[in-house]
């Protein structure tokens, strides 16, 4: 039968689905620096969103499982948590198999080898495993426990029963420490497989380490990940590995930011010129926050923990750190002086009031910015970059360098703008800076926020050429926070 025909002759549809836009950073996501043989050096980095994952990887006594429950102990909840493994010491190479089902782990499987064999390279030389006599194993961990007697010294052997998979790791660290993948025997039953440790079934292999500083692991997270904001070290450190870590974090090119916990009473001295948050301030690193705790090694993950519940497209969910609580953290009880001091330098502390409260107070980065700011200006440098990139991104068309493309991108650096003034970062308020566009020292402004475009007109041929906007400018006042009041009351009898 004839078709006729085509509609699209007199009526053509067609349909363009755009990009989808650049999300927004979380600055919310905390990462847990720490030491524990969990993570490999090649992994570096695991994700988490309650304390239930974190304790399926790590021990109760970890620090890495202490400074996640402290971190995730907070009202409301912070909602992602990452830990990232420092190789503080060198690191042994091992062999990751691949994820047994729960069909390949059924034990019957495995109690029927009683002869069980396969080959495996470990720190260069190759071993024959053999007379592997599973009949006698109870669950996947006996299973592990025997090929790791077989193994002797050369390496350990375990299941992960939180990823169902073998792991076999050297005894060695270092460069040289390494183990390949496993082979057939040629004799005995060929377990190779079973294991799922062959080239075609492994999961990973990863080389030993040696021992790295703590601005190398800081690095090798960075290139990681982009996700993570805020670095908790949870090992204690000396002055100089601090310094040069935060050193790192204060020049990298995607903002983040670095806290420690400082255990030693000597901060609390006003002669102190060693102690960790004297030279943190002397440095002026507005990226680096400290804090003070004679009980919790690991106080800081719960400071940030309550920080990381900030969340900055609601509508007035800015918050400041001081008077915020930390539970799981016990709060010091400080002389007048001994408060003055810490302050002095900078350093937060989680504190005693004699009216049966407890605070955290100030709340500061190490140069004596507020810690809020800096998270906020955080945010709102990338939210704004973020939104005009999706602008540039998404659009069917070009921006052209006319006043109207102009007027495209302010209005959406506005819309940014008016998103800081809903969350409360930004209020209105006197400009006390030199003025530009048509703002001048001394004004007002009403809406928190002033965004200056000036002409195309005025625009170089050279930045024409290089199809550049216009230069834009953006004032912000920022709404700032109480953290004291004075109150005269006047009695007139």
């Amino acid at each position: 039968m004839a078709q006729g025909l085509a509609v699209t002759d007199v009526v053509n549809v067609t349909v363009t689905i755009s990009p989808t836009a650049a999300p927004a950073r979380n600055f919310g996501a905390g990462l847990l620096v720490g030491t524990t043989d969990v993570i490999d050096a090649d992994e570096r980095i695991r994700s988490y969103s309650n304390l239930e994952g974190v304790g399926g990887d790590f021990g109760t006594t970890d620090p890495e499982y202490i400074a996640a429950s402290l971190f995730f102990g907070q009202s409301p909840q912070p909602s992602i948590l990452y830990i990232g493994r420092w190789a503080q010491s060198a690191t042994s190479g091992l062999i990751r198999g691949g994820v047994l089902s729960a069909s390949e782990q059924i034990l019957t499987n495995w109690t029927a080898v009683t002869a069980g064999s396969f080959v495996i390279s470990i720190d260069g030389t190759s071993r024959t495993i053999t007379g592997l006599n599973f009949s006698a194993a109870l669950n996947m961990p006996g299973v592990a426990a025997i090929i790791d007697t077989a193994l002797s010294s050369w390496a350990d052997c375990r299941w992960d029963a939180n990823n169902n998979q073998f792991i076999i790791e050297s005894h060695a660290t270092g460069t040289s420490s390494t183990v390949s993948y496993a082979t057939t025997a040629g004799s005995g039953t060929d377990i190779s497989a079973q294991i799922k440790m062959t080239s075609a079934t492994a999961a990973s292999v990863v080389a030993g380490i040696a021992a790295e500083s703590l601005a190398a692991a800081l690095q090798a997270f960075a290139d990681k990940s982009g996700d993570w904001y805020a670095a908790i070290i949870l090992p204690s450190v000396s002055t100089s590995v601090a310094q040069a870590a935060s050193a790192v974090v204060e020049g990298f090119g995607r903002k983040r930011i670095i806290g420690y916990t400082i255990t030693s009473s000597t901060v609390l001295s006003g002669s102190s010129t060693t102690d960790l948050a004297y030279i943190l301030k002397a440095a002026n690193y507005s990226r680096s926050f400290v804090q003070y705790s004679s009980s919790s090694p690991y106080a800081i993950a719960s400071f940030f923990g309550r920080a990381a519940t900030v969340d900055f497209t609601g509508s007035n969910t800015t918050l400041t750190m001081k008077f915020k609580i930390e539970p799981g953290v016990t709060a010091e009880t400080l002389t007048e002086t001994q408060a003055a001091v810490l302050n002095d330098k900078n350093c937060n502390v989680f504190v005693n009031y004699d009216n049966d409260t407890a605070i955290i107070q100030q709340g500061k980065m190490s140069s004596g910015l507020f810690f809020d700011e800096r998270q906020g200006l955080d945010w709102f440098e990338n939210f704004l970059q973020t939104e005009i990139w999706n602008v540039l991104y998404t659009s069917t068309t070009k921006i052209p360098q006319t006043d109207a493309g102009m007027q495209i991108l302010k209005t959406r650096m506005e819309k940014c703008c008016v998103q800081a003034v809903t969350n409360g970062f930004v209020a209105p308020g006197v400009w006390n800076a030199a003025g530009f566009g048509s703002l001048k020292q001394g004004d007002t402004l009403p809406d928190g926020y002033y965004v200056y475009a000036p002409l195309v007109a005025s625009q170089s041929q050279a930045g024409r050429e290089a199809r550049k906007s216009v230069p834009f400018q953006i004032a912000l006042t920022l709404a700032g926070a109480v953290h004291s009041a004075s109150i005269a009351v006047n009695v007139n009898r």
